[in-house]
Parts: C-alpha cells; sequence; structure tokens
C-alpha cells in the first residue's frame, strides 16, 4: 500500500504471503519454545520445510521478548528471524510486540541484513488488536530508524486488506505519505 522513509530506512506496508516476501529475511511470530504452529509459523514451516522448525527448536528456549534466527529451509531468504511474542500460554502485550520487533529489527541488522519482512505480531493466535499492533510495531520501527547500521528497507507484510489498511494508515499518521 504505502512506501515512507523513515530517517533513511525504506519501510513498505503490503499485503500478502510473508514467505513470498523479496527480502533477505523473514520473521515468524513465535512462542517461547520456537515450536512452529499455524498462522505464519504454519506458512513458514509449510514452504520452507521441517529443519527450519528443527533448528529453532534446537535454540530454544528463549527469552519473551527476545529473537533468533534460523537457515530458510527451501525459501528463497538467507534467514528466518523467530521473535518470541508470546510464552507457551500463546498470550501476548504491548510491551512484548514493542519488544519482539525491536529484537527482531536489532538481530537482523546485526547479521548484515539489507532487507527484512515483519508480520503483524500476536494478532493471530494472540488475539492482540491489530491497529494497536501497528502503531506499536511502527513506533519501534521509528525508534530503531536512527540507529541501524545495515538494515536499508523493512517490509511489513501483512494478511488480508483490512490489516493491510489499519497498518497503512498507523504508518502515514507516523511518517505522513
Amino acid at each position: 500500500m504505502g512506501v515512507y522513509d523513515v530517517e533513511g530506512l525504506r519501510v513498505e506496508v503490503v499485503e500478502g504471503d510473508i514467505t513470498e516476501a523479496d527480502v533477505e529475511a523473514i520473521t515468524n511470530a513465535a512462542n517461547t519454545d520456537l515450536w512452529m504452529g499455524s498462522g505464519v509459523a504454519g506458512a513458514i514451516k509449510r514452504k520452507g520445510g521441517e529443519e527450519i522448525e528443527r533448528e529453532a527448536v534446537a535454540k530454544g528456549p528463549i527469552a519473551v521478548g527476545s529473537a533468533v534466527e534460523t537457515g530458510a529451509g527451501a525459501l528463497a531468504h538467507r534467514h528466518v528471524i523467530h521473535g518470541a511474542v508470546m510464552g507457551q500460554d500463546l498470550k501476548t502485550s504491548a510491551e512484548l510486540i514493542s519488544g519482539t520487533t525491536a529484537s527482531c529489527l536489532e538481530l537482523a541488522d546485526r547479521l548484515g541484513m539489507r532487507s527484512l519482512a515483519l508480520p503483524a505480531f500476536g494478532t493471530g493466535v494472540g488475539g492482540f488488536a491489530i491497529a494497536e499492533c501497528a502503531g506499536l510495531m511502527v513506533a519501534a520501527v521509528t525508534e530503531f530508524a536512527g540507529g541501524r547500521a545495515n538494515l536499508r528497507r523493512v517490509v511489513l507484510v501483512l494478511f488480508g486488506q483490512g490489516t493491510c489498511e489499519q497498518f497503512d494508515q498507523a504508518a502515514q499518521t507516523a511518517w505522513g505519505t
């Protein structure tokens, strides 16, 4: 929908399938044990292969709000970044969405990634409100933009037109048109 410049960081808001995003790394909305069930995780595992989940689980458990990387299996990406936006109770919060977004951006930057795709954290299984999630993730991207070293492009890849519109509205409010 929209393309924004945030302190030299190109941010795109698009509707689509994160496994098809033209980026170096994609992000999985994970739980702390890093097993991959439904939603974004399920799509990544179906298209990328079971080895992504095996590698992720071997790195867990991780603290809620943190992130780890794995290979991308059969996907065209260099990495899958797994952001633990919820614990085993599959519940999330504003604080966890903000912190996990920041952790994923920082990890991609440390890994030397130039481009990263992010989904709407916690809005599926976690049941978090889409509009609030959009505002939190946009704010986390804004905070990250000034201190980055490598990351040049972030794509917010959203499932469904309504979700995409709410994220684009949050982006327009924060960054203009």
